[in-house]
């Protein structure tokens, strides 16, 4: 099965990539697809759609799928499509602030 990425996930990945951000698109942990993987803040973004806000099936599916990577050492962020479509900067400047380690009350990479 392809893995489709959608349009607010590339946006999101270009963006960053523009702000500097090493990252990488359409990344494969061994359990799942991941949108956007940034290796240096052990960070997998996801933009999701609303059912994944809106379905409690969805939600429990999406917890399970994130628990895969706490093992790991690794965070989820989920983003909500309109948020990156309304506020595309702003998402840009937070995430940017997690990777430099800057993001309170956590102060270090990785978390």
């Amino acid at each position: 099965m392809a893995f489709k990425i959608t349009p607010e996930a590339k946006t999101l990945f270009d963006a960053l990539i523009q702000a500097g951000i090493e990252a990488k698109l359409e990344h494969w942990d061994g359990h799942k697809h991941i949108d956007i993987f940034i290796p240096s803040a052990k960070l997998y973004v996801e933009v999701d759609g609303l059912p994944h806000l809106l379905s409690a099936k969805q939600i429990a599916s999406d917890f399970l799928r994130d628990h895969y990577s706490d093992d790991e050492g690794f965070n989820t962020l989920r983003i909500p499509n309109v948020v990156v479509k309304e506020n595309l900067g702003g998402v840009v400047r937070a995430i940017l602030k997690i990777v430099e380690g800057t993001g309170s009350p956590a102060t270090s990479k990785g978390l």
